[in-house]
């Protein structure tokens, strides 16, 4: 667990250097983008319908433009998003992302009730046996992420979050070191749970 936890640390500190270094997009030429490329998926403001499309409100405007830009040289591996992002230039991607970030986020209620208990045991404590770490060491007690390389998860869909928990295990669609380990540990029932609990944070 402590190797886990200095790696993340690690990350952290590379992540608020690149921020420091990034210019910030223009929310309104955002929009303009949004309203034509982005809302039938993630909605107008960035809160989606659907729980296959990820809501996007209220998320680091530095996260978005990462995730956007992975997307597009095919390093996060995703043939809608590539064909999305690839019509983007750099100014496009800060200035959606921009404009997300600015965006309320929809709060959620957690479906299954039931899987509460378990859900925020792993959340703020982790699973010591397994060496899973608490996800608010990274995430914020609310969900709310750490500017600007882990993302706010609060009020996400379950079956978004569940999904991605599962391709980092899986090692398919995301490459993330940090996150590969930490869901290789996880059960379905602890991914299912922590995934229901999340979506109702605030």
């Amino acid at each position: 667990m402590k190797r886990t936890m200095l790696l993340a640390m690690a990350t952290f500190t590379l992540a608020g250097s690149a921020l420091a270094a990034g210019p910030q997009g223009d929310p309104s030429k955002g929009k303009q983008i949004v309203d034509t490329v982005c809302a039938a998926c993630h909605g107008a403001d960035g809160n989606s319908v659907a729980a296959a499309n990820p809501s996007l409100a209220g998320q680091s405007p530095q996260y978005l433009y990462n995730q956007l830009k992975a997307f597009k040289s095919g390093q996060r591996k995703n043939p809608t998003m590539l064909g999305m992002a690839s019509t983007l230039s750099d100014d496009d991607m800060r200035n959606v992302a921009a404009y997300f970030s600015e965006q309320k986020p929809k709060e959620r209620e957690a479906a299954d009730k039931a899987l509460m208990p378990l859900g925020a045991k792993l959340y703020r404590v982790g699973n010591a046996t397994s060496h899973v770490p608490a996800c608010m060491a990274c995430h914020g007690p609310a969900g709310k992420g750490l500017p600007d390389e882990f993302p706010r998860l609060g009020s996400q869909h379950a079956a978004y979050v569940a999904k991605q928990l599962a391709d980092f295990k899986a090692g398919a669609d995301r490459k993330n070191t940090i996150m590969a380990d930490i869901a290789s540990r996880m059960t379905d029932e602890e991914m299912k749970a922590v995934s229901a609990y999340i979506s109702g944070l605030r």
